[in-house]
């Protein structure tokens, strides 16, 4: 029996995303970027712009830390396995971000981002408190899915070899490449011929749409901003024009996540009615859970 055009389409996008190996996707990346564990945030946040990424992991030597999430990824010497360093965290720009927001009124921001050690804000953003790793014969269909739910970044070893140390499970290799949701994303233009089925659907067409939104308004100071993000584990925001409609009196203020169809459990979500010149610090309410 002869496939029609869209089946054979889906048949290739199945193919190849179940074949290939993220260490195929990651084998041309450069070497990795990290920082040591007693690098400044300064010298960190100099690293992340010199190299253009939005984050590094932070290595410690071995045996002295407990990794993020319990995570134990060890580096070891290609020729011995004796085991060099041991990566405890990875640190985003986000992280960099929070810092800076919870320093307290008269802070010298310089000097304490001078001061103040990496490994001390490590875990600030939600995504920061586990550390993933990913092993290279893992296939991109099985990435995907950690991926599309918080995972923006992960460790893939070039060789990998696993133990149980106790109820951890240990990863040791010579060296590790960082697999990134943007790699995935280049892997499927890439091979956008053989993904025709996906790269050719529209965004509603695959279920992409996030029918909850939260906005805030363009005046909002950007400490108070990235608190509420990281509360609301949130990576992203619309940032709205807030200017209030003369003709229609005080401004309506709307920030939810709402829920949408069938989903009436959306944990957040609140209405604000209030003055354009309402003090920000009342707006703590929108991140009051709804059950």
């Amino acid at each position: 029996m002869l496939q029609n055009q869209p089946e054979k389409e889906e048949m290739d996008a199945n193919m190849i995303l179940k074949s290939t190996k993220v260490s195929e996707v990651i084998q041309n990346k450069r070497r990795l970027v990290e920082v040591p564990y007693t690098a400044s945030v300064a010298d960190t946040l100099n690293a992340l712009l010199a190299n253009n990424i939005l984050a590094v992991p932070v290595a410690a030597p071995p045996g002295q830390w407990i990794g993020a999430g319990g995570s134990m990824i060890l580096e070891s010497d290609k020729l011995t396995g004796s085991v060099r360093k041991q990566y405890i965290g990875m640190v985003s720009m986000l992280d960099i971000l929070l810092h800076v927001a919870e320093c307290g009124p008269g802070t010298d921001i310089e000097a304490n981002l001078m001061s103040v050690p990496v490994s001390a804000i490590i875990g600030r953003s939600l995504e920061g408190l586990s550390l993933w790793s990913i092993n290279p014969d893992t296939r991109v269909m099985d990435v995907m899915e950690p991926f599309s739910k918080g995972i923006h970044r992960a460790l893939v070893p070039l060789e990998s070899h696993m133990d149980h140390v106790g109820l951890e499970l240990k990863e040791s290799s010579p060296g590790y490449r960082m697999l990134t949701q943007m790699d995935i994303a280049q892997f499927f233009k890439l091979h956008s011929n053989e993904l025709q089925s996906i790269t050719t659907s529209s965004v509603g067409q695959l279920g992409a749409v996030n029918k909850g939104a939260f906005a805030v308004p363009a005046g909002m100071q950007v400490r108070n901003v990235v608190k509420w993000m990281r509360n609301a584990s949130l990576n992203a925001v619309a940032i709205v024009d807030g200017s209030p409609d003369a003709e229609k009196g005080p401004m309506l203020m709307i920030f939810l996540i709402v829920c949408q169809g069938s989903n009436m459990l959306s944990p957040w979500g609140v209405l604000l009615y209030g003055h354009p010149r309402a003090r920000e610090e009342d707006w703590w309410v929108l991140f009051q859970p709804l059950i």
